[in-house]
C-alpha cells in the first residue's frame, strides 16, 4: 500500500497568472510531483524487501533515493500552499501585523535585520542555485531564529532539525516553459504570489514545536 499521496492543489491550474502560466502547473504539480510520489513508495517497497532477505548490497542507492524522492514530496507539498492567487489578492506584498501575520513580520525583522534585507537574501539564494535547487525560508530550532537556505536537488545543504516554512523553486521545470533560462526573473516574480498567511502558520508550528536537539 502507498504511503504517500499526491496532494490536490489548493487552487486551479490558472490560479497564479501572470506569474505561472497554467501550462506550467499542470505539468509541475500532475507529473513532476506526482513522479517523486511514486519513486519515493517504489524506494519504501524495495527497502521492504531488502529486509525481508536480509539483502543490502543496494542500500546506499535506495537511502539516497529515498531522501531525495521523499524530500521533492514535501517541499512540493509546502510550495503549492505558499502560494496565493495575485488575481483574488490573497498573494504578494509582505507579512503584516494587520493582516494577522505579525509574529513572522517580527521574526523577519529579528532574524534578518528588515523585510527587504530578507527578501533580497532569498531572492539571492534562490536565484544562484548551482544547476537545481531551492530557496527555502526555515525555522532553526537551536537559536529559535529564521534561516535561509540554498537546498540543492531536493536535500542537500540542509542545516539539521531546520523546518521549511516557505520554499520557492529554482528547478527548470518550475519555470522553463514561461521564463526560458531567466531563473532571476521568476524568482522575482514569485514574491507577487507568496501566501503569507500559510507561511505564518509554518512558522507559529514550528516555534511551537519542542525541540529535539540540545547542548
Amino acid at each position: 500500500m502507498a504511503i504517500y499521496t499526491l496532494p490536490e492543489l489548493p487552487y486551479d491550474y490558472a490560479a497564479l497568472e501572470p506569474v505561472i502560466n497554467p501550462e506550467i502547473i499542470e505539468l509541475h504539480h500532475d507529473k513532476h510531483h506526482a513522479a517523486y510520489v511514486k519513486a519515493a513508495n517504489d524506494t519504501l517497497e524495495q527497502l521492504e524487501e531488502a529486509r525481508d532477505k536480509d539483502q543490502w548490497g543496494a542500500v546506499n542507492g535506495l537511502e539516497k533515493n529515498l531522501a531525495f524522492h521523499l524530500s521533492g514530496h514535501i517541499l512540493h507539498s509546502i510550495y503549492w500552499n505558499n502560494m496565493a492567487s495575485p488575481k483574488a489578492g490573497e498573494g504578494g506584498g509582505e507579512p503584516l501585523a494587520a493582516d494577522g501575520v505579525g509574529e513572522l513580520a517580527d521574526a523577519i525583522t529579528a532574524s534578518f535585520g528588515s523585510f527587504a534585507k530578507f527578501k533580497a537574501q532569498l531572492t539571492k539564494a534562490s536565484a544562484t542555485t548551482q544547476g537545481s535547487g531551492w530557496g527555502v525560508l526555515a525555522y532553526e530550532p537551536v537559536s529559535g531564529r529564521l534561516i535561509v537556505e540554498q537546498v540543492y536537488d531536493h536535500q542537500g545543504n540542509v542545516g539539521q532539525g531546520s523546518v521549511p516554512v516557505l520554499v520557492f523553486d529554482a528547478w527548470e521545470h518550475a519555470f522553463y516553459l514561461q521564463y526560458k533560462n531567466q531563473k532571476v526573473d521568476f524568482i522575482e516574480a514569485m514574491w507577487q504570489v507568496v501566501n503569507w498567511q500559510d507561511v505564518n502558520r509554518r512558522y507559529l508550528a514550528a516555534k511551537a514545536s519542542v525541540p529535539l536537539i540540545s547542548f
